[in-house]
Parts: structure tokens; C-alpha cells; sequence
């Protein structure tokens, strides 16, 4: 037990102000005052898996809890340009946590069945239950990013009466993400979102990076390229996204991405600082629950003499 908590101690020691990265409500955003990085947290490699390993086994048993108090969900929203460090921080960060616990969706491009319902049906369909953490890798906001930086998958999508340059479509797609969160919220979700803030140097290293190492060389994807050269026009769509939809029970965390260590180490003491946040217990049981274990017990001792 001594050494556990010496263990969780180094985590608690690490002083992650999960606010310092937190958009405000109603705040408009210019990216360029957001750094990309930061001074490290951590002192070393050895040091950064350290932390790191201290936080993921303080996040699985706060998942524990979570399942056997059967009250909240978590949904953490993952977006960022691409190579930003999505899938790296959601696969560190939930090393320690029980499958059965947890799922991870990713949002491509809507098939046939999606384009026939609403902007937001696809994600509704699998938002974690009670007891669950849910990710999005990349997700409803998509609709308000990639739909918006190119045009011709809103008009794919057939909205009746709406254009692509008509800014109305983005003020009401704010509005039902917004109220959607809300209506969450109310429900016991409670909705985490993380913008990997990524400087266009650092992605251009790791694009590179997955070209010539040939064990990265299968991450590569033209699309890539062509993504990068509408980075303009994607910051702006972030801007006005992170803006118009961080509030107060769902906020938007800008996290400095250049420093993959600092970014999973930032992120996953938000997540922790939220868990903490919901005050949860095991249930307590009954006295004829507690008078039935002591009768199993009695039982099960017996037919162990025997």
C-alpha cells in the first residue's frame, strides 16, 4: 500500500492547472496566441514515463469506480490537424483501462446510410453508456471543420436550402452541437474536448518522418499533403468552432502539441481532474445484502474444511 501511494503521489506532485489550457466561454480565439509548446513537465524520458504511467493507473481506477457507481459517462473528443498526436495520446492514455470499460470510434467521410439522417446521428449511435468512457477520434465536429474547408461535402450531404459559404449553416450546426452537449450533461455525460494544437513545422517533420522511416511509411496518405495546404483555411474553421462551442460543462482544452510527452501528460491529467471533479463511490450495500455476503461466506468456508 506504501508503495502505491508513493506512486499517485508523483502524479499528484505534477502541477498540471488543467484551467491554464481551457477556452472560456464565449471567448473568441486566435490561434496564434496559443503556443504549440510549452516547457516540459516532466524532466526526462524516464521521468516523462514515470508520470505517465502514474496517471494511467490512477485513470483505471478511476474507471473502476466509475463502472461500479454506474452514474456518469465520459466522452473525450479528439480533433487536430493531421500527425497532430490523436491516436498516440489515446492509446498511452488508456493502456491501463479494462476494455470491457471503454471504446474508441473514428469519423471518416459519411457512407450512404449516414448522409440520409442528420449531421450529428452517427455519433449519437454510439455515445458510451453509464459507467463507460467513449472516445472520438476526430468526430461530430468534422461538420463544422473538414465539411467546412470543403464545400463539396456539405452539398454531398443534400441539407435542404443551405450553401457551403452561407455562414448561417455554421452558426446553427454551433447551436445544435452546443444544445446537444447540454442535453448530455443533463444525462450524465460528461463531454471533454482536446484541440492537439500543432505548429505547421512540427507536422511538416513528422510527415517527413513517416516517409522515410519505413516503419511509419504505411501512416502516409496524399490527402495529407493536400490538407496541409489549406492549413489557412482549416485554423480559421478552428477558431470560430472552438469559440462558438466551449462552455463551461464542455470545454475545449488547446493543448501544445509539438511536445508529444507534454501533450499526453497535459491531456490525461485533465481527464483524471474531471473523474476526480464527480465526487464517486462504490455503492454501499444494504444490511440484508451485507447479512447475505456473511451467509456465502459462512457456506463457502465450510465446504472449504470439507
Amino acid at each position: 500500500m506504501k508503495a502505491a501511494a508513493a506512486f499517485f503521489s508523483e502524479a499528484s506532485n505534477l502541477k498540471i492547472d488543467p484551467k491554464r489550457f481551457r477556452v472560456p466561454k464565449g471567448r473568441e480565439v486566435s490561434l496564434d496566441r496559443w503556443p504549440t509548446a510549452i516547457r516540459p513537465f516532466y524532466k526526462a524520458q524516464a521521468h516523462y514515463k514515470e508520470l505517465l504511467d502514474a496517471d494511467v493507473a490512477r485513470l483505471s481506477a478511476l474507471q473502476r469506480l466509475l463502472y461500479a457507481s454506474n452514474e456518469y459517462s465520459l466522452l473525450l473528443v479528439f480533433q487536430g490537424m493531421d500527425s497532430a498526436g490523436k491516436d498516440g495520446a489515446i492509446s498511452h492514455l488508456l493502456t491501463g483501462v479494462n476494455p470491457q470499460g471503454c471504446e474508441v470510434h473514428s469519423f471518416k467521410h459519411p457512407g450512404p446510410e449516414e448522409l440520409e439522417h442528420d449531421f450529428l446521428w452517427r455519433a449519437m449511435c454510439v455515445l458510451p453508456g453509464r459507467g463507460r468512457i467513449g472516445v472520438f477520434n476526430r468526430s461530430y465536429y468534422e461538420e463544422v471543420l473538414v465539411a467546412r474547408v470543403h464545400p463539396e461535402i456539405l452539398r454531398s450531404e443534400g441539407v435542404a436550402g443551405r450553401r457551403a459559404g452561407d455562414r448561417k449553416v455554421w452558426k446553427e450546426r454551433f447551436e445544435s452541437i452546443v444544445k446537444l452537449e447540454q442535453h448530455l450533461h443533463r444525462n450524465g455525460t460528461r463531454v471533454i474536448k482536446f484541440f492537439l494544437h500543432l505548429s505547421k513545422a512540427e507536422q511538416r517533420k513528422r510527415l517527413l518522418e513517416r516517409i522515410d522511416d519505413p516503419e511509419k511509411n504505411w501512416k502516409y496518405n496524399q490527402a495529407d499533403l493536400v490538407e496541409r495546404g489549406l492549413w489557412n483555411r482549416y485554423m480559421r474553421a478552428y477558431e470560430e468552432c472552438l469559440g462558438a462551442t466551449s462552455t463551461k460543462i464542455a470545454p475545449w482544452h488547446v493543448v501544445p502539441a509539438d511536445d508529444k510527452y507534454n501533450a499526453r501528460l497535459i491531456v490525461s491529467r485533465v481527464v483524471i481532474d474531471t473523474l476526480q471533479g464527480l465526487g464517486m463511490a462504490y455503492p454501499k450495500l444494504t444490511r440484508e445484502q451485507r447479512n447475505g455476503l456473511r451467509a456465502i461466506r459462512r457456506q463457502l468456508s465450510g465446504s472449504g474444511r470439507r
